[in-house]
């Protein structure tokens, strides 16, 4: 009884205190609620995302290939996507798979009390072998042969560095 004194106490004299009572729930009930406008939000019509018609500064390109861009547009044959695939699937899998085994491996050993294994060589595992794994997006892509008819080394070091020049070439060549 005292606590709704002491509310009540507390009301009267706050300086944040509401100038308006808040409406008791079941009178809200019964009130209606005015009906709404749609006068001040309304899309016009030719909005952006609403016209049938493309706005006047946007043209169509023509659907024909000019043949002097044909080489800037080839294909990648279906065999070289394959092995491109392969080869990142394994560029990135392996090095993952190295880093999971290591914190399993360091896990044992904490367990187990054979070691204190220092917190920084896990973390040092993890940042090479995730990382490792990041790159390998990246070689598993230029290590292929992007030669239909030759399939390349294990290890894809000579694609590296000839796929490596020919990317930059095609850079330099667009931009010029």
């Amino acid at each position: 009884m005292r606590t709704l004194i002491f509310h009540s106490h507390l009301s009267q004299s706050s300086p944040w205190k509401l100038k308006t009572s808040a409406p008791h729930p079941t009178s809200l009930q019964n009130q209606t609620l005015p009906k709404r406008t749609h006068h001040h939000i309304q899309p016009h019509a030719n909005s952006k995302g609403f016209g049938n018609n493309p706005p006047a500064t946007m043209k169509e390109k023509p659907t024909s290939k000019n043949p002097k861009n044909d080489d800037d547009d080839e294909e990648i044959p279906q065999v070289v996507t394959e092995r491109m695939l392969v080869r990142i699937v394994a560029a990135v899998g392996l090095p993952l798979a190295t880093g999971i085994a290591f914190l399993n491996v360091f896990q044992y050993i904490k367990e187990r009390n054979l070691w204190d294994v220092p917190v920084w060589l896990p973390f040092l595992t993890t940042l090479l072998t995730f990382g490792t794994s990041a790159v390998g997006i990246a070689y598993g892509a230029l290590s292929t042969s992007w030669d239909a008819e030759k399939k390349g080394s294990l290890l894809g070091f000579e694609e590296v560095q000839k796929n490596w020049v020919d990317m930059w070439r095609e850079e330099d060549e667009g931009s010029s």
